[in-house]
C-alpha cells in the first residue's frame, strides 16, 4: 500500500477519534471507567478547542511570515489568550445566553471584514499589523464562539452534541461535494483559488448535507436549533471556509498550514470549514430565539 495513503488513513482516524472522544460523552465515559470522576466531558471539549486554537494560531503566524523583529509577532498570543479567556469564563460559568450584544455583534462583524480583506485587499496582510489583526480574528474568535455551541450541566453530568454534529455535517459536505465533483463536475467554482472545486460538487454537497441534517433533526430533537437549517448553512459556508484557507495559503505562497496530522497537513488545513461555519451557526442560534 502507498505510504502516503497509509499516512492519510492513520491521520484521518486519529483526527476523527480525537474529535469524537472530546465532543461526545465517549471520552469521559472511557476515562471515568478507569478512574471514577476523573474528568468531565466539558473539560475534554474545552481542552480540544484550546489545542485547536493555539496550534492553529501558531500555524497562521508561520504561514504569514511575520518579521522576526516586529513587535506584532510578540503580542499575537497574548491577545489571543485574552480573547479566549473572556469566552472561557463564560463557558465555565454557563454564560452563553445567545442574545444580541455589542461585543458579540462586533466580533462576528470582524470575521466578515477579515474574510473580505483577504479576498479583496490581500496586500493589506503583507504588513505585520495586518497580519496581527487577521490572525487574532481568524483563530481566536471562531474557536471562542465554538465554546458556546454545546450545552452542559454539572448537576446531571450532561453534555449536548451540537459541536459533534457540526463536524459530522462538515465531513458530510466535504465528502459529498468531493465525490459529486469528481464524477459530475464540469464547471469550476473558483479556478484560481481552488481548481478542483466545481459547482456540481457544491450542489451535491448542499443536497446530501441537507439529507444528513434531516436525519440529525429527526433523531436528536433536543439539540439547539433546527438541524435541517444548520445542514443548509454548513453546506453553503463549509466550501467558503476551504476557499478562505486556500486564498490565505495562496497569498503567502505555502502548500500546507502545517504537518501535525500525518498525511493531512496542519490544524488549519483540517478545520478551515469549521472556522467559518462556527460563527455562522452561532449567529443562527442567536436569531432562532427570535423566530
Amino acid at each position: 500500500m502507498d505510504k502516503n495513503l497509509v499516512q492519510r488513513i492513520f491521520g484521518g482516524l486519529l483526527y476523527g477519534f480525537a474529535v469524537i472522544f472530546c465532543t461526545t460523552p465517549l471520552g469521559s465515559k472511557l476515562l471515568n471507567s478507569i478512574s471514577p470522576d476523573l474528568v468531565q466531558q466539558e473539560q475534554l471539549f474545552y481542552g480540544l478547542i484550546t489545542f485547536f486554537l493555539f496550534v492553529g494560531a501558531w500555524e497562521c503566524t508561520k504561514m504569514m511570515k511575520f518579521d522576526p523583529k516586529s513587535w506584532e509577532k510578540w503580542v499575537v498570543f497574548p491577545l489571543i489568550f485574552l480573547v479566549f479567556y473572556r469566552f472561557s469564563k463564560r463557558f465555565f460559568q454557563h454564560g452563553f445566553y445567545f442574545d444580541f450584544n455589542i461585543s458579540e455583534t462586533l466580533a462576528l462583524s470582524l470575521i466578515v471584514i477579515a474574510v473580505i480583506t483577504l479576498f479583496r485587499f490581500p496586500k493589506e496582510l503583507y504588513y505585520d499589523n495586518g497580519k496581527l489583526i487577521f490572525t487574532v480574528i481568524y483563530t481566536a474568535l471562531p474557536f471562542s464562539f465554538a465554546l458556546g455551541l454545546p450545552k452542559f450541566s454539572t448537576a446531571d453530568n450532561s453534555f449536548t452534541l451540537e459541536v459533534f454534529f457540526l463536524f459530522v455535517l462538515i465531513w458530510s459536505s466535504d465528502t459529498f461535494a468531493y465525490f459529486t465533483g469528481k464524477y459530475f463536475g464540469k464547471h469550476k467554482m473558483a479556478p484560481k483559488i481552488s481548481p478542483k472545486k466545481t459547482w456540481e460538487g457544491f450542489g451535491g454537497g448542499v443536497l446530501l448535507t441537507l439529507v444528513a441534517g434531516f436525519f440529525i433533526e429527526q433523531s436528536f430533537p433536543d439539540l439547539r436549533g433546527n438541524w435541517i437549517v444548520v445542514g443548509f448553512l454548513v453546506s453553503v459556508f463549509a466550501p467558503l471556509g476551504d476557499l478562505v484557507e486556500s486564498q490565505l495559503k495562496r497569498t503567502f505562497g505555502v502548500k500546507d498550514s502545517g504537518n501535525i496530522i500525518p498525511g493531512h497537513g496542519g490544524i488549519l488545513d483540517r478545520l478551515d470549514s469549521f472556522i467559518i461555519c462556527v460563527p455562522v451557526v452561532y449567529l443562527y442560534f442567536i436569531l432562532e430565539k427570535f423566530i
